[in-house]
């Protein structure tokens, strides 16, 4: 996703906190792809501390949402000030995985 609007759209919709990051999901009610957008705040650390929590949420998205994600959902990984890049990685995947099946649990309701 690159679009300020798709981002806010996400943010009005579903969350689930894990310890390493938060996850946003909206179901757009369409057969399209599944769309993955990265975010990280000042609060995370400079830029360089914010590109590389960005760097290992995309890393764990592709190996999670190969299997796990849904089409027609938005998802967005939001990164937390030093958890997203002190977590080891296998953890990291691991938050994001239970995130992502809370989310469709939720979801289905």
């Amino acid at each position: 996703m690159k679009h300020r609007a798709d981002f806010v759209a996400a943010s009005k919709a579903l969350r689930q906190s894990a310890q390493s990051m938060l996850v946003q999901a909206r179901n757009r009610h369409d057969e399209n792809p599944a769309r993955v957008g990265f975010t990280c705040s000042k609060k995370v650390g400079n830029a360089v501390a914010r590109n590389r929590a960005k760097r290992r949420l995309r890393a764990a998205a592709r190996s999670v949402f190969a299997t796990h994600a849904r089409a027609g959902f938005d998802y967005v990984l939001i990164g937390r000030h030093t958890e997203t890049s002190e977590r080891p990685f296998d953890q990291l995947v691991s938050d994001l995985r239970s995130a992502v099946n809370k989310l469709h649990q939720k979801a289905d309701q």
